[in-house]
Order: structure tokens, then C-alpha cells, then sequence
């Protein structure tokens, strides 16, 4: 059973990986282990030992402390919405950015209104 640390760590390699560029197979292989077990630390099933997570933090060049930065705050939000960090992670809001920036202004400017007529009327319907 993963718990919430095991999950926050796992979305932070999920993130530093993906911000680098890298695959899950390609950190499997810089780390020496198989791509499925880089899965099972993403999505918090397998606890990622002080060891590896050692070679991880070298490999993605980043401090270990990287992987804590937040906990307290994720911690402390479990069951509410999810922080920005949370959201900035998910490989649909950085598709969703590049494709708002390759709108011309017009059509972004449509496309945030729509979004914020989308927000409104849930509101009113609530």
C-alpha cells in the first residue's frame, strides 16, 4: 500500500524525469534497473530505497532533497485539490500550454474566455 509520501516521491521523479527530457527506459537504464520498476516508483507502489534513490537524484541531476521539496504541503492537502506543482507535472497540462501557444492571440483569447464562461456556469448550476 503506497502512502503519501511513497506517492509525492514518485510524482517528483515522475516530474524532474520528464522535465529532463528522458523516458522512463532511459532512466531505467542510466540507474541499471528495468523501466517497469521506474512505473512502479512514478505511481507509488514500490517505495524507492535511500540507495536508489541516491543513484536517481545523481542521474537526474538533482539534489536529494529535490524529491522532499513539498511533502508538507502535499501532506497537508491530501483530499483537496491539487497543488500547482501537482498540476504542472501531468504530461496534459504542458500539451494543453504548448497548444495554447500556438494559437494566435485571437483564438487564445477566445479559448480563455471559453474557459472562464466553462467555470462560471458550473458555478451557477452547483
Amino acid at each position: 500500500m503506497a502512502t503519501d509520501i511513497d506517492l509525492h516521491l514518485g510524482r517528483r521523479l515522475r516530474r524532474r524525469r520528464r522535465l529532463l527530457g528522458l523516458t522512463q527506459q532511459q532512466l531505467a537504464v542510466q540507474v541499471g534497473i528495468r523501466f517497469q520498476q521506474i512505473q512502479k516508483y512514478e505511481c507509488g507502489a514500490n517505495r524507492i530505497s535511500a540507495a536508489r534513490l541516491w543513484q536517481l537524484a545523481q542521474v537526474l541531476e538533482t539534489p536529494v532533497s529535490y524529491f522532499y521539496d513539498g511533502v508538507a504541503e502535499a501532506l497537508e492537502t491530501k483530499g483537496g485539490l491539487p497543488t500547482a506543482q501537482e498540476v504542472f507535472s501531468r504530461k496534459e497540462t504542458l500539451d494543453l500550454i504548448q497548444a495554447y501557444y500556438q494559437l494566435e492571440e485571437r483564438p487564445r483569447r477566445r479559448l480563455l474566455d471559453l474557459a472562464k464562461s466553462l467555470h462560471d456556469s458550473k458555478d451557477v448550476a452547483a
